[in-house]
């Protein structure tokens, strides 16, 4: 008798699964990509840039600015947007630039239509304890998880490595806290994809395109892709140069998210200012 096409997915998830976990008790699965610490090449200083989230038909959904500031090897950085529909997105980001990049917390608030889940995540990779508060039809749920987690896990950081990340290497592998319902740690596979061209009125530049790829560990990422569950890839570009500088970011934002670009904005005076 054949079966539904409604359950055809779930026979072929079910069979992926008894089939991956054989060859996973047999040993027939490789070991995990080994992962690196980004060492550093250039100091972050003090910073405030002003950013734009688009749509990917170029629609501007929200406004943002990242303020840096540097106490001796410790680096917090602080991005902020603001939502058109009303609604709001904080990453707070704290690490240490002494020979290689470490993370030591990472927090994000976000809230709002624009978003899922209303959700305030917490990583400290000091006391490698991941905590996820969850507001759910009005009420909070707390979760809080230990996580064994490696020197190079790099929430927050994206932005920052691919500065320090030689265009000549062909993959560079970091660790990541995928926090959700049960935080799990997955690893960015980071590659260079060539240059483009970008104007900055009379001026152009040369920007290196990096490609991210979210690599799920063991039987989940193997099946992930044949169920539709891989993470979409993210694209980086940032001019290369003794100054390196963020140009454009597109991916998602958060779990499971649309696909948006950010960018650097231009400061305009506003209307209260006087200025024609």
């Amino acid at each position: 008798m054949f079966s539904s096409a409604a359950s055809f997915p779930k026979m072929q998830t079910q069979l992926l699964l008894s089939l991956f976990t054989a060859f996973a008790v047999s040993g027939f699965f490789l070991h995990p990509t080994l992962a690196e610490q980004v060492p550093v090449r250039h100091l972050e200083g003090v910073t405030h840039g002003f950013l734009l989230l688009r749509t990917l038909d170029g629609t501007v959904i929200a406004d943002g600015d990242l303020k840096q500031v540097v106490k001796g090897g410790r680096v917090t950085d602080d991005l902020t947007f603001r939502f058109k529909d009303g609604s709001y997105y904080e990453e707070t980001t704290i690490y240490w630039q002494r020979g290689r990049f470490r993370l030591l917390s990472d927090r994000i608030i976000q809230r709002g239509p624009s978003f899922k889940e209303q959700t305030d995540t917490s990583i400290d990779a000091i006391t490698e304890q991941v905590t996820v508060r969850n507001l759910d039809k009005g009420k909070e749920k707390t979760k809080t998880q230990h996580l064994q987690l490696p020197e190079d896990v790099s929430n927050g950081l994206i932005f920052t490595l691919v500065k320090n990340i030689e265009p000549t290497v062909p993959q560079t592998t970091v660790s990541f806290v995928a926090a959700s319902s049960k935080a799990r740690l997955v690893k960015l596979n980071i590659s260079p994809q060539g240059e483009d061209t970008f104007a900055v009125g009379l001026l152009s530049y040369k920007a290196q395109h990096f490609v991210v790829k979210v690599q799920i560990p063991g039987v989940t990422g193997v099946i992930a892709p044949a169920v539709g569950k891989q993470p979409p890839d993210i694209h980086v570009w940032v001019v290369k140069s003794e100054a390196p500088v963020f140009v454009q970011f597109e991916g998602p934002l958060y779990q499971d998210g649309p696909i948006w670009k950010l960018e650097l904005a231009k400061p305009e005076p506003s209307k209260e200012s006087g200025r024609k």
